[in-house]
C-alpha cells in the first residue's frame, strides 16, 4: 500500500474513559491529534468525554468498546481504528489494572487476567499497530504506560508490578526491532497520580510524602507523552520515563521516626 496523503495525526489511546487515559487523550486533542479511544465497561464516562472533545475541539473521537484480555479484541481495535481514521501515528497502551493481593490469595484465573490485560494486550495492540505503520510507511510512536511499580517492589504487587517491569524490558527490544522503520517505542511510568475528578493533587495526604509536594495529575502524563511523540524527541527510543515527582528516589528511609511515614510498618520479630 502506498503511503497516504498527509492528514491530521491519529492517536489511539486505550482505557481512555477515566483517570490517566482521559487526561492523556485531552492533552493529545489539544496538540491537534484526532483521537481513537477504547473503553471496557461503563459507556457513560467515555460518551461524556467524547461529547466534551467534540464541543471543545470540533472533532468527534472514534470510540471502541473492547476487552483487551481477549487477543481478538486487540486486533479488532487496531483494524477498526484504521477503517475509521485511515492511519495510526501514535499508540498509547494505557488500559490496565491489578488487584493488590498477595500471591497466596490469588487464583490462577486472577493471575492470568492481570497478565493478559497488563502485558499480552498491550503487546498485541503494539504489534498490530506497528504492522500498519510499517505498511503505510508512517514513522510512528508507540508508548506503554508502565508504573513506578515496575522498578520498585511493593507487597501485594508481584503480578501487576511484574507485568509493568516486563513491558519496560520488552520496550527495549521492540525499539530495536522497529527502529529501521522509523518507529520509536518508549514507556512512561506514572507514580502516585490522582484518578478521580474530586481529587486534588495538592490536598491528597500522599502528596506530602512525595518530594515535589503533590501527587501527579493525568495532564502530567499526557504532556510527557505528547513530548515523547513529538519531533523534539525524535532521537529518543527504548526509554522508561518516570513521571513521579521523585516518588521512588528516596529508597530505604534513614529516618526511622514514626513521623517520617515511610516503610511498610511491620518488622519481623522471632517468637520468644
Amino acid at each position: 500500500m502506498n503511503a497516504p496523503q498527509q492528514k491530521s495525526r491519529v492517536a489511539l489511546v486505550t482505557g481512555a474513559g477515566q483517570g490517566i487515559g482521559r487526561g492523556i487523550a485531552s492533552v493529545l486533542a489539544q496538540k491537534g491529534y484526532r483521537l481513537a479511544l477504547t473503553y471496557h465497561s461503563s459507556s457513560e464516562g467515555i460518551e461524556s468525554f467524547a461529547q466534551d472533545m467534540r464541543h471543545t475541539f470540533g472533532a468527534q473521537p472514534f470510540v471502541v468498546k473492547c476487552d483487551l484480555t481477549k487477543p481478538e479484541d486487540a486486533k479488532r481495535v487496531v483494524s477498526e481504528t484504521l477503517e475509521a481514521c485511515e492511519r495510526i501515528d501514535l499508540v498509547v497502551n494505557n488500559a490496565g489494572g491489578g488487584n493488590n493481593k498477595p500471591l497466596m490469595e490469588m487464583s490462577a484465573e486472577d493471575i492470568n487476567a492481570i497478565v493478559q490485560l497488563d502485558y499480552v494486550g498491550p503487546m498485541l495492540v503494539a504489534k498490530h499497530a506497528a504492522a500498519a505503520m510499517i505498511e503505510q510507511e508512517i514513522p510512528g510512536s508507540i508508548h506503554f504506560i508502565t508504573s513506578s511499580r515496575g522498578e520498585r517492589a511493593y507487597p501485594g504487587d508481584s503480578i501487576y508490578g511484574g507485568m509493568k517491569a516486563g513491558l519496560i524490558r520488552s520496550c527495549g527490544s521492540l525499539a530495536l526491532e522497529w527502529a529501521p522503520h522509523g518507529i520509536r517505542v518508549n514507556c512512561v511510568a506514572p507514580g502516585a497520580t490522582v484518578h478521580n475528578l474530586d481529587q486534588d493533587a495538592y490536598e491528597e495526604p500522599l502528596g506530602r510524602k512525595i518530594p515535589m509536594g503533590r501527587m501527579g495529575t493525568p495532564a502530567d502524563i499526557g504532556e510527557a507523552i505528547a513530548w515523547l511523540a513529538s519531533p523534539q524527541a525524535s532521537y529518543i527510543t527504548g526509554v522508561n520515563l518516570r513521571i513521579d515527582g521523585g516518588l521512588i528516589l528516596p529508597g530505604m528511609p534513614e529516618d526511622t521516626s514514626e513521623e517520617a511515614g515511610y516503610g511498610w510498618g511491620r518488622v519481623y520479630k522471632p517468637e520468644e
